[in-house]
């Protein structure tokens, strides 16, 4: 919940009355009201709300340290927000990763860039082009692979922004500030046409700044495993 002092919206009383009398669709008669109406907090609930009960989802990430775009690391992760997905992660310098997760597995596929960057971390036998079948459990941040989950939530103190467009949908932006992080701020942009769904996030802070895009809103994603024979499982290796 964001800390914003924002507190519930009501319809003044002629307005209501006006609607109640005439029977007539009037500016003002909805509860909702439109964006320029609604308080930042308001704002980021009806997007987290709407994008908490999404099924489906793409997200779009992109990390650049401040002055050094060859750190720049991106991802995308498809996902239906439980437990399968598939996501590839870019290091601008040290090659990729691909990952498709079912449940508890995950299959890995690095490139030969990655594999000798990282050459230095028991990678066994595999080969680019095939995939390292490894328990999801195993997974430890920092080594490029993500969780299918995503928390969508709010937090500090919000103000609201101009009116914008985030590539084809009309947006708002909302600026937070958080106590935690006297360094950094983020900045939510919810569309303002159809469903309020949160379209992108920008992080500026401790020397990075990180953008992330969602799109292709319940979009079903189908994730399967790779065949059988493009396959190098970690336990036979192992036995």
């Amino acid at each position: 919940m964001v800390r914003a002092g924002g507190s519930m919206r009501t319809i003044p009383l002629a307005t209501a009355l006006a609607c109640l009398l005439t029977g007539v669709a009037l500016t003002g008669c909805g509860a909702g009201g439109g964006s320029a109406e609604k308080s930042a907090a308001d704002l980021l609930d009806e997007a987290n709300d709407t994008m908490s009960a999404l099924r489906f989802v793409t997200i779009e990430m992109s990390n650049t340290p401040d002055g050094d775009p060859d750190g720049t690391v991106t991802s995308r992760l498809r996902t239906d927000l439980k437990d399968r997905c598939t996501a590839k992660t870019t290091f601008a310098e040290n090659g990729s990763l691909e990952q498709i997760r079912i449940g508890e597995t995950d299959y890995v596929r690095p490139d030969e860039t990655y594999l000798e960057k990282w050459s230095g971390r028991p990678v066994a036998d595999v080969r680019p082009k095939q995939w390292a079948k490894v328990p999801a459990s195993e997974a430890r941040p920092g080594e490029g692979l993500a969780a299918c989950t995503w928390t969508f939530e709010s937090f500090g103190t919000a103000k609201k922004g101009a009116a914008t467009r985030v590539g084809d949908r009309e947006a708002i932006a909302v600026h937070v500030t958080d106590k935690a992080d006297t360094e950094g701020t983020y900045t939510f942009y919810v569309a303002t046409e159809g469903k309020p769904y949160l379209l992108k996030t920008v992080y500026k802070g401790g020397g990075n700044v990180t953008t992330t895009s969602f799109s292709a809103f319940d979009e079903p994603v189908d994730v399967r495993p790779p065949a059988a024979e493009q396959v190098v499982d970690k336990a036979d290796i192992e036995d």
